[in-house]
């Protein structure tokens, strides 16, 4: 069957910040390096210069052809409302920013210009999470939904450093990447574990191998010196950023090497910036039990509307929990000659909370794989983990982690992974498991990890609005107020939106998009603690 394109749209606005326990480690420029290696990490902070020529380079925008496979395929974008064409060019970036006039790399851009070339304020740069999501291929894919903001900016988006046509690491093939979907990511007992281990042993040697050389520079710091080096480019004195999920601790990170040069920047769904890695899969466990449990509240009070099993909301839950026990003996047919398992069943019914437009999938899902049909939540899972109809993947997967482990110098054992599960277990019965074992995703990795948690103080910076969403799964609802405070007195502004999913202003919210379209087309700022929804 096919992947419903609503879920595929969500999936690309989420961008697997879900810390899957199998997504592990899963088409640059013509100048790549000839010296790069697996060495320590460089300095958050290392001195860095403008580098010399880059700045001023000339960008050549033409019509964007398709997607490549590694962006995640497909089709050419569509034109605009008005019929303007989506346009792409490259753009050579330092491979080693502590090297400003070393070897170079090029990163993949998008844009579609401004409506009003006379109000036009600049460009605004999207960052839609992960991370790994290409911004080549997701912006085109919500461009009506920013229609408004295209009256007075240019919409940018990138592929950063290491994610699709910018250098994008590569890891395992299709065949092997299916072959590890299909593993167990929830070992109960001592064979199963060794495999487990193994099998994510097998994936950063994959990684290594054939993307060795770059891991070292993938790290979100060079990510937002990259994103200083665009703005100068693209002929802004300030950036103008709209970050979504991960894109949220990327612009805070700018926003703390650059807080002079931020003009005015949004953060939706906020990545906390106090928390270390079992904190932030705590938090998501936490995160994707509530939606869960929302998920099935709205569904209990449809009565007999309702495909699934039970009286109320905590028996759907436990006919949930019941079927993914049954698949962790007996996987079901899914689609071709995959089964669907325990794992990627737990992967389809998190793809599907990420928002709620998507819940009907998951109640058809669900009640499809319990009569021994698994080919819908299969389909889900694929969204998530970046499989094609035809079987090919993205190289999200592989981003995710060649980044997040570039970022985190957190390594978790065997033993200390172990003794976290009860933790995660009562946070989650559902997801706990799943997001516990997540925890050695960068266990054996060859590139040592840059922080523990990131530091976005920016002091001296232009106010930054940060919303959270009390219902969101993947960025739980308390990390807006972290990052506003860590952000700083005067800069931060913190703002509710009451909805469910991954997210606000892509949820329609007319007070929201009212909110951001004030303040980035026009100057005014929320006023903090406003509340939407």
């Amino acid at each position: 069957m096919r992947t419903s394109p609503a879920l595929r749209a969500a999936a690309l606005a989420a961008t697997v910040t879900v810390l899957l326990p199998l997504a592990g480690c899963a088409d640059g420029g013509d100048n790549q390096t000839t010296d790069r290696s697996t060495s320590p990490p460089r300095a958050a902070n290392a001195a860095t210069g403008t580098p010399s020529g880059l700045a001023s380079q000339k960008l050549r925008w033409s019509r964007c052809p398709a997607p490549s496979q590694a962006q995640g395929g497909g089709t050419p974008p569509s034109p605009l409302p008005g019929g303007a064409n989506w346009e792409c060019t490259s753009m050579k970036v330092p491979l080693d920013y502590a090297k400003p006039d070393g070897d170079t790399i090029e990163l993949a851009l998008v844009r579609a210009r401004a409506i009003d070339a006379k109000k036009r304020i600049g460009s605004l740069i999207f960052n839609f999470g992960g991370p790994g999501g290409s911004g080549v291929a997701t912006l085109p894919a919500f461009g009506s939904e920013y229609d408004k903001l295209r009256t007075r900016y240019d919409l940018v988006s990138f592929d950063p450093r290491g994610v699709g046509n910018s250098d994008g690491v590569e890891c395992e093939t299709d065949k092997q990447l299916d072959a590890r979907y299909q593993e167990d990511g929830t070992p109960d007992d001592a064979a199963e574990e060794q495999a487990f281990v193994q099998d994510t042993q097998r994936f950063a040697a994959a990684c290594e191998k054939r993307s060795g050389e770059q891991l070292p520079f993938v790290g979100t710091t060079d990510a937002a010196r990259d994103m200083n080096l665009m703005r100068q480019v693209l002929g802004d004195d300030r950036l103008y950023y709209f970050g979504i999920s991960y894109g949220t601790e990327l612009g805070g990170v700018y926003a703390h090497l650059f807080p002079e040069n931020v003009g005015r920047a949004v953060l939706d769904a906020v990545v906390d910036p106090t928390e270390n890695a079992e904190e932030s899969s705590l938090g998501q466990a936490k995160g994707f039990q509530l939606a869960l449990d929302n998920f099935a509240k709205d569904c209990a009070d449809r009565g007999d509307a309702c495909k699934l099993p039970g009286s109320d909301a905590e028996e759907i839950e436990q006919g949930i929990a019941g079927l993914l026990d049954r698949l962790e003996k007996k996987p079901v047919q899914g689609i071709g000659a995959r089964k669907l398992t325990e794992t990627q069943a737990t992967t389809g019914i998190a793809a599907a909370l990420y928002s709620k437009e998507t819940w009907p999938l998951l109640e058809q899902g669900v009640d499809e794989a319990d009569g021994g049909n698994g080919s819908l939540l299969l389909a889900l899972a694929d969204s998530l983990n970046g499989r094609s109809d035809e079987g090919r993947y993205d190289n999200s997967a592989a981003a995710y982690t060649a980044i997040s482990c570039a970022d985190s110098r957190e390594r978790f054992t065997l033993e200390q992974t172990r003794a976290k599960l009860p933790e995660f277990r009562e946070a989650s019965p559902v997801f706990g498991d799943y997001l516990g074992w997540g925890l050695m995703g960068c266990t054996g990795w060859p590139v040592e990890g840059t922080w523990k948690t990131p530091d976005v103080s920016a002091p001296g910076s232009a106010p930054i609005l940060v919303i959270g969403n009390t219902g969101d799964p993947a960025t739980p609802y308390e990390g807006a107020r972290a990052m506003a405070e860590e952000l700083g007195e005067g800069v931060g502004v913190e703002m509710t939106y009451k909805g469910q999913g991954h997210g606000a202003y892509n949820s329609g919210d007319a007070c929201v998009q009212r909110a951001v379209g004030g303040y980035l087309l026009d100057g005014r700022v929320p006023e903090a603690g406003t509340v939407c929804g």
